[in-house]
């Protein structure tokens, strides 16, 4: 008798935990294991791109971005760098998982899957002396030296440009072919020209044909792994999202970007010029004093004007950056919403089956007490039923929190990634809204600081507003913290209140980071004023912030001792009693 009730039971044991078993089986097979390294494939010179240095180690703008968007979504990676055609062959072959930097092209894309995450511009490039062109196809019958299996040599192919083509193996080998005098012609990217051209010192190489082609340039897979593309893609939008992105475009690239005028050299020789112009004029006083007060005049509006230039410069470079940027954002809903459907579905089956799980436990617990008693231990999972009986319904709740809690971090990105394009502003708990954007940022606040405190004032009046821009507000407030913090033993506190005598919502955010200038406090919410141009800042964030708190009919204050921390104020009006009928 007693062995057909360990039979009886063993079989309920197996029946309970089968779906549990089969779901982590199919989760554990359908996730890419951790410890598998992916295999990044690249250019072994195309610089700033990709490149070996001197050491013989991987470096460059792909390198940078890469390491980060393996970081931030835990792959281990291995860079292979070598010549491009053979790094191609190895994308085909499957010894190498994943290119870093590839040019989109229509025949390319028949083979692989792809996500931009730069544009790059191709010049034809010519000795001194040597005829101009003005576009790829004027290179008909001439000898043309590029890059072997880049996307000119794809290009070229594709548009049946009839010419002598000179393959080489780097982009270097091609501008070197056209220095010595050996062909006419190459056609290069810009910046690695331009990297190429001051390296070597081929003073005699320059451009006949500015820009005449662009292209999409990113990561790309062998056709059909979609599954390691959309974690790069998630990455990269991760990075974009905080703010990285930029910090490693600007580092690799953005020092091309900024090449213009040599106002500084005007500058110079323009006083040369001036200087020796008031010496030979120097023999009549009055006409000294005159041209004194010209020259003073002239260059204060010199001055002027290469400031305003200056700005009107970055300006725009900034406002097309952030058309690009907005144009890039508006994938992130449409990634998002896919990614929280992936996740939602299987999640969806454990909130369903673990409550299912935890009944049925509960049922058949009197019955194995009862046996337990009666015929002393046995094992269940291969572990003592005396030790599994204390653990296996608190492990279920847990799993049934930890589904809620993914469900809660899912919804919480779906709201912020998707555009709010209403103009209507509507009744919202402030609490939740700081609530959302805390968990948005709560992986950068625990790499932060270790001392994070949250206080949320209870019984606390609605706002009328826009919740996702309030919620970016607060984001980009606390971000700004995090950045101001000098160790993870400085903290960062915060929390809300009702301040019924002006009755309004409050949100104070204090950190115990390096503070700011006095000088700096009234500019901090001016159009491109920052403090950390050096850390890639654009001086945005906060003018940006402040004008949706200014939508609000709210104000936003900054108190701050340098050295001691900085106190960020939030007060928006609340809605009184009368209007939330």
């Amino acid at each position: 008798m007693p062995d057909n009730r360990i039979h009886f039971l063993s079989i309920i044991m197996v029946l309970l935990f089968l779906p549990v078993l089969a779901y982590g089986a199919a989760r554990e097979e359908a996730l890419p294991r951790n410890e598998k390294i992916i295999v990044v494939g690249g250019n072994r010179y195309y610089p700033p791109y990709e490149f070996l240095d001197r050491e013989g180690n991987p470096t460059g703008y792909n390198i940078d971005l890469t390491k980060a968007i393996a970081d931030i979504m835990g792959m281990k990676v291995e860079f292979r760098l070598g010549v491009w055609r053979e790094v191609r062959r190895a994308l085909e072959t499957g010894d190498v998982d994943i290119l870093q930097g590839m040019s989109y092209s229509e025949g390319r894309a028949k083979v692989v899957d792809f996500i931009p995450h730069t544009v790059v511009d191709h010049s034809i490039f010519a000795r001194q002396g040597v005829p101009g062109v003005s576009s790829l196809e004027d290179l008909e019958g001439k000898e043309v030296a590029f890059h072997g299996r880049g996307f000119i040599h794809d290009y070229l192919n594709e548009k049946k440009v009839n010419l002598k083509a000179v393959l080489t193996d780097t982009q270097a080998d091609a501008l070197q072919l056209i220095a010595s005098g050996k062909h006419d012609y190459a056609v290069v990217a810009n910046f690695p020209a331009a990297y190429i051209i001051k390296e070597l010192r081929l003073m005699n190489v320059v451009p006949v044909a500015k820009s005449v082609i662009s292209v999409k340039y990113g990561y790309a897979v062998k056709k059909g792994n979609t599954e390691l593309l959309a974690r790069f893609d998630e990455g990269l939008a991760i990075l974009k999202q905080t703010g990285q992105y930029q910090l490693i475009y600007d580092k690799w690239l953005g020092v091309f970007e900024s090449q213009g005028v040599p106002w500084r050299g005007i500058i110079k020789y323009g006083s040369i010029v001036t200087i020796l112009f008031l010496f030979m004029l120097s023999g009549t006083l009055v006409w000294s004093r005159t041209l004194k007060k010209q020259v003073a005049i002239r260059t204060a509006d010199l001055e002027r004007e290469i400031q305003e230039r200056k700005r009107a410069a970055e300006e725009l470079r900034l406002q097309h950056q952030q058309l690009v940027q907005a144009d890039k954002m508006a994938s992130i809903g449409i990634l998002v919403s896919g990614v929280a459907h992936e996740i939602n579905n299987p999640n969806g089956l454990i909130l369903l089956n673990t409550p299912l799980i935890i009944d049925c436990f509960k049922d058949i617990e009197p019955i194995v007490e009862a046996y337990y008693k009666e015929n002393g231990d046995f094992e269940v999972a291969g572990l003592p039923y005396s030790r599994m009986r204390i653990k296996l319904q608190p492990k279920l709740l847990e799993i049934q929190d930890g589904a809620k809690k993914i469900k809660r971090i899912v919804d919480d990105l779906k709201d912020f990634a998707r555009r709010d394009e209403s103009e209507h502003t509507h009744l919202l708990n402030f609490n939740a809204a700081v609530k959302t954007a805390v968990r948005l940022v709560e992986n950068t606040i625990r790499k932060s600081t270790s001392r994070f405190s949250r206080q949320y004032a209870q019984d606390m009046p609605k706002i009328k507003g826009h919740t996702q821009r309030i919620e970016q507000v607060i984001v980009n407030l606390i971000l700004n913290a995090c950045q101001a913090l000098r160790n993870s033993e400085e903290g960062i506190f915060l929390s809300t209140r009702h301040d019924r005598d002006r009755g309004e919502v409050v949100l104070e955010i204090r950190d115990e980071g390096e503070g700011i200038a006095p000088e700096n406090l009234p500019h901090l919410t001016d159009p491109f004023f920052t403090t950390k141009r050096d850390r890639g800042g654009t001086g945005l964030g906060l003018s940006i912030s402040a004008g949706i708190i200014k939508e609000h009919r709210g104000s936003l204050e900054f108190a701050s001792t340098p050295t001691q921390g900085t106190t960020i104020t939030i007060r928006i009006p609340a809605v009184p009693e009368e209007e939330k009928s």
